[in-house]
């Protein structure tokens, strides 16, 4: 059969035997999925078909006996089609974008044309399969996220209380610099115009809310980590110098499978503590991290990094060697972040607390 765009009856009716080799591919989007389906090392269709998780895997069962590999890349549709078809028994893969190869010279661009590369690449073995979380790890740790994302907007309603006074010419009161109690009700008593008064009073109230939800998104973790599932890694991960109940809950919840890692360096790239390295030859340089893995946790790591070198005299004499080595206190921390994150990985592993130096 030649190579063609087909409907999805059509291509249902391909005959396939057990020796068959078949790899599909799949692009999916909020509201269509494109497929691209290879035999034996041919492209033999593609079609597409509306984003239904039943719709989708019903569309591969009739070519269970022959399926070897069925991939899409991760993004923002979730992991609920790749647990589909675990459920189904059909043998999926979900593909970390950033490392899906490349061509040097990339011609055109459509969906049809993604998924047909993608089941190229994955017959030839070229993908990199991500790990697929349980519904549970999925939303766990969705509670990690949503801390974060509260952080930042109160961050932004923070930069849009300053800007606003700095427009208006009016001093910052005291208080703002760890936004006390105090400076918040010192916001509420300047005295202002009352447009500026009324625009002022709302971002104050947005403040006030989201720190109020940020607070009850905190409680709600605690009261994640302290069930049974979690509550020994959660030990575990407290039991390390600098590391406190919120690094150690996002830690525990983000690094979801600690098993699946089969290196440090894998660990590492993961929560974005991987640098980038250029080596030729005899020459080797070690750049800027690396843009990828878990911003928000590498953030924590970084923090909890801080707290460390002030609490544990050896790894402060680590950080002030790799000050001297490297010449930036910068590179030195997120050097000791990267450890302790590897130090985690392995409490995690072994089931075992930290344990001090003599």
């Amino acid at each position: 059969m030649s190579k063609r765009s087909g409907k999805l009856a059509e291509v249902k009716s391909l005959a396939l035997s057990q020796e068959d080799q078949v790899v599909v591919a799949l692009d999916v989007h909020k509201r269509s999925v494109y497929a691209a389906l290879r035999r034996n090392g041919r492209e033999e269709c593609t079609w597409v078909m509306p984003m239904r998780v039943e719709s989708v895997v019903a569309a591969l069962q009739p070519f269970a006996g022959a399926l070897k590999k069925v991939v899409y890349e991760a993004g923002p549709t979730g992991y609920g089609l790749a647990r589909a078809f675990q459920q189904a028994g059909l043998p999926i893969s979900v593909i970390a974008p950033g490392k899906t190869p490349q061509p040097a010279n990339p011609g055109s661009k459509s969906d049809r044309l993604d998924c047909r590369q993608l089941a190229e690449y994955a017959e030839k073995g070229l993908l990199k399969p991500v790990a697929i979380p349980t519904q549970q790890e999925e939303d766990d740790r969705q509670m990690v996220r949503l801390r974060s994302q509260l952080t930042d907007k109160q961050r932004r309603v923070k930069q849009q209380i300053k800007s606003l006074l700095l427009q208006q010419g009016v001093p910052e009161p005291e208080g703002l610099d760890h936004w006390t109690q105090a400076g918040m009700n010192a916001l509420k008593a300047l005295r202002l115009r009352r447009a500026i008064r009324y625009a002022l009073d709302t971002l104050v109230t947005e403040l006030e809310l989201l720190m109020a939800l940020r607070k009850q998104t905190e409680q709600g973790i605690e009261r994640l980590v302290a069930q049974k599932r979690h509550r020994r890694d959660h030990e575990i991960l407290r039991s390390h110098p600098g590391v406190g109940p919120i690094s150690a809950s996002a830690f525990a919840l983000e690094v979801y499978q600690p098993e699946r890692f089969e290196r440090s360096e894998e660990l590492a790239s993961y929560v974005g503590l991987a640098p980038r390295v250029r080596q030729s030859g005899q020459t080797r340089r070690e750049g800027p991290l690396i843009k990828a893995g878990r911003e928000k946790l590498r953030a924590l790591l970084i923090e909890a990094s801080w707290r460390w070198i002030r609490d544990d005299a050896r790894a402060r004499r680590v950080y002030r060697r790799l000050v001297c080595n490297t010449g930036s206190g910068k590179k030195a921390i997120v050097a000791m972040a990267r450890r302790m994150a590897v130090n985690l990985w392995c409490m995690l592993l072994r089931q075992e607390v930290y344990r001090r130096a003599a």
